[in-house]
């Protein structure tokens, strides 16, 4: 089910189409929905019932512009310069040197002050506690000074002005102590008439007023900037207000208890793992939820009242204003009138329901119901964990009687290159929809899977045209397969399909490139089943990935064209074939669920396909797999990854075949030879001068000699490689001048005046440099050497 907003609703719903979401879109559901609208009523009828549903006044965050109440989870809170405030504060009845200082980030506040706090061992002002100070351009009010063990006396001036209406610990601190609660906003974000001549203006202008006044009167003492942790709302970004308001509450204690609980009993399973330590912190340390917004959209609260009655005294709760009415009528008589409570429902209150309001509930005896609920996985972001995740939880328990899922998987948030979030402000949000039609749906869709658990991805157009290369290197080794396999009626397929892999024998019986890859396609299968068991979807992705590239597409595919394309044509051309068809009809399995799209495409290009890869069987587990055939083939890249780099070294022309001496046991030499065509076709040797041998060759000491491995060596002789003279001829040249280059960095290091003026890392620069020339200057030494050597026999 999805949960989508009605402005951007189709918006969200086309990009998910787009992704290849494989949902049943005919239950695409709306939040407010006639079915969902009545589980949302039942739900809090319900609960109030219970006595879980209370209405109170209490400090809440307010949000001025959107003029309603936030939760803590939608209050963000960022480090920001701002300035601490110290003002004086006149001791009633006392001299002018009588007087408490305070600090204070918000000196507006002021103006609801009810007490002045000080440390009871605080001997600076212990003589204080119990008189009366005088509050600043309040025309003389005057506040009790206190004493708390609260109190930081090592915070600003040691000393604390407690404004209940406006500060949540100064909030609690009053209940404690029995103090009244005064407010100076309005519900706008201006003062109210509590403050005077300042009523009227907006918290800020106030706050530069008052300072101005301040300094005028004498009464501020000094401002010095602060580094201030500022809470800003998640929806509109601007500062919050706590504010008494009276406002609906869910009592949050039993609900969380038993969400604890499944998590200690292994019920439910979040991943990753460390969110469950934070999902057992929050729901420990849990408050009341506040759940009405002053908002003209949403579920409207069930609550009624009567008219010419006291709000908080009388009420009615009902699933129907008809219902209202017939409660108030059988109180308060016929001639009753009512009305609604005009505030709505948090939306996470409704969508705490939604594993199971979106299935039918409140009936229970629903199909979708009985056979859905419970799930078995919810998957989200990381940042919902308290928003959604755990009320879910809470919401099914109670409910339902069970745990709405047995699973969390929770991914990370997808940030820009940089690492930053987007936003509309830094010009950084990604519209996958532009994504896709630069780079592909399945590029997108592997690039944001490659990710780790709860941790943030940073997508960059490397990373999406990286896996834009790989869906390409897929579609061409398709095509590949497709253009090397016979036509659907030739007969050679019966040869094909004789082939089977899941038998040890039958596995043994191929040749070794053949054994090699099958052997590692099983190894892969089990791996990357035992991943996505564990949800561990980007090792998945990372293992199929190179695989594919590093063995199947540069190795496997490769070798194959012996097979394809060189002497033994048709006799051994069908188990390459069965091979190629074999590994990559696996390898689209593995990547289906990430790259839907290609996929389905290739797989339904591959003959004798009788359904589509969506529904085809997952690949067999525990499939036979031969560790020595693996060992041996990894010797042959060996070999050939040395003679590679002898052809880079001495820049051979690619297209020039070579000769070879490959120097090996007998056992070594008995499994390589069987594969000399594949080296020779890998290696670009010429295939009719590469000789295998126990011993070293007779023209050794004008070869290039490599070791590939432990008794496994290869020797190729220079005058195949290059011509010999013209390459003396460049590395004399070079040599001497890398000796210009050396002897001037030496005489630099033996003069005194460099070696002892000179800055430390500059010097140290210098001997690096030396030390790298000189290594340099030895090795193209040795390969002159060696070439000289064989000047007379090319000679």
């Amino acid at each position: 089910m999805l949960v989508l907003q009605p402005r951007y609703g189709g918006t969200i719903a086309n990009q998910i189409r787009r992704l290849g979401a494989s949902c049943d879109w005919s239950r695409e559901r709306f939040t407010l929905d006639e079915q969902l609208s009545r589980a949302v009523i039942e739900a809090f009828v319900r609960l109030h019932e219970k006595g879980l549903i209370y209405q109170g006044s209490y400090m809440v965050n307010w949000s001025p512009s959107l003029q309603t109440a936030v939760s803590d989870l939608e209050v963000e809170y960022s480090e920001e310069s701002g300035a601490l405030y110290y003002i004086k504060y006149r001791v009633a009845g006392g001299s002018s040197s009588d007087y408490l200082t305070i600090a204070t980030t918000r000196p507006e506040t002021l103006f609801g002050d009810v007490a002045i706090a000080v440390h009871p061992k605080d001997d600076r002002y212990s003589k204080y506690i119990g008189m009366m100070a005088i509050v600043p351009m309040t025309y003389g009010r005057h506040v009790p000074i206190i004493s708390d063990r609260q109190v930081d006396k090592d915070f600003g001036t040691g000393v604390l002005k407690i404004s209940p209406g406006h500060d949540h610990n100064d909030y609690l601190l009053a209940r404690k102590l029995g103090l009244p609660i005064l407010n100076i906003m309005n519900k706008d974000g201006t003062l109210n008439e509590v403050a005077g001549l300042f009523c009227g203006l907006d918290r800020f202008e106030a706050r530069k007023k008052l300072w101005a006044d301040l300094e005028e009167t004498g009464l501020a003492v000094k401002k010095e900037p602060h580094t201030l942790r500022v809470p800003r709302s998640q929806r509109g970004g601007e500062i919050i207000e706590p504010l008494i308001s009276k406002q609906w509450f869910v009592s949050m204690e039993t609900l969380a208890e038993k969400a604890l609980r499944v998590i200690e009993k292994g019920e439910l399973t979040i991943i990753p793992e460390r969110f469950e330590k934070i999902y057992n912190h929050w729901l420990s340390n849990i408050k009341d939820w506040c759940i009405s917004r002053q908002l003209w959209w949403g579920h409207r609260i069930p609550v009624w009242y009567i008219v010419g009655k006291d709000c908080e005294e009388e009420y009615i709760v009902a699933r129907s204003s008809d219902e209202a009415l017939e409660k108030a009528r059988a109180k308060f008589g016929k001639d009753v009138e009512i009305y609604q409570d005009p505030d709505v429902l948090d939306t996470w209150f409704s969508s705490a329901l939604w594993p199971f309001s979106t299935l039918g509930w409140p009936d229970v005896s629903a199909e979708d119901f009985k056979r859905f609920y419970p799930t078995t996985m919810l998957e989200t972001g990381h940042d919902i964990l308290f928003f959604w995740v755990a009320r879910m939880v809470m919401m099914g328990i109670e409910f339902t009687g069970t745990i709405p899922f047995s699973y969390v998987y929770l991914h990370g948030l997808i940030r820009d290159s940089q690492g930053r979030k987007m936003s509309k402000t830094l010009g950084n949000v990604i519209d996958p929809i532009d994504t896709i039609k630069e780079f592909g749906t399945d590029a997108l869709r592997f690039s944001i899977a490659l990710g780790t658990a709860g941790q943030d991805l940073n997508l960059s157009t490397e990373r999406l045209a990286s896996n834009k290369a790989f869906t390409n290197k897929l579609w061409n080794a398709g095509k590949f397969v497709l253009q090397n396999l016979p036509d659907q009626n030739d007969a050679t397929w019966e040869s094909i399909l004789a082939y089977k892999f899941d038998m040890e024998e039958s596995l043994i019986a191929l040749p070794l490139p053949e054994c090699w890859v099958v052997s590692k396609l099983h190894l892969l299968i089990d791996m990357v089943t035992s991943s996505y068991e564990k949800f561990f979807f980007g090792d998945v992705g990372r293992e199929t990935y190179d695989f594919f590239w590093g063995d199947f597409a540069d190795w496997y595919i490769e070798a194959s064209k012996a097979r394809l394309y060189h002497s033994g044509g048709d006799s051994v051309a069908p188990v390459a074939q069965a091979v190629l068809l074999y590994v990559f009809e696996n390898i689209l399995k593995l990547l289906h669920p990430f790259m839907p799209f290609v996929t389905e495409e290739l797989w339904q290009a591959l003959p004798q396909r009788k359904e589509a890869i969506m529904v085809s069987p997952w690949p067999q587990t525990s499939l036979p797999r031969h560790a020595n055939s693996i060992k041996k083939f990894e010797n042959l890249q060996a070999l050939t990854r040395a003679i590679r780099n002898a052809r880079a070294e001495y820049s051979v022309e690619p297209g020039k075949r070579i000769s070879a001496s490959i120097v090996a046991s007998e056992e070594v030499i008995q499994y390589i030879s069987k594969e000399k065509e594949v080296l020779a076709l890998l290696s670009r040797l010429d295939v009719q001068n590469v000789q295998f041998t126990n011993s070293p060759p007779g023209d050794a000491e004008q070869s290039v000699h490599l070791v590939a491995g432990e008794g496994l060596e290869a020797y190729l002789p220079l005058a195949d490689m290059i011509d010999i003279s013209a390459e003396v001829e460049r590395l004399s040249k070079r040599l001497s001048k890398m000796q210009t280059e050396y002897d001037g960095l030496k005489a630099r290091l033996s003069s005194p005046n460099f070696v002892e003026k000179a800055p430390a890392d500059v010097v140290r620069g210098v001997r690096e440099k030396a030390a790298e020339a000189e290594e340099k200057i030895i090795l193209t030494k040795n390969r002159l050497a060696l070439l000289k050597s064989t000047t007379p026999i090319t000679n």
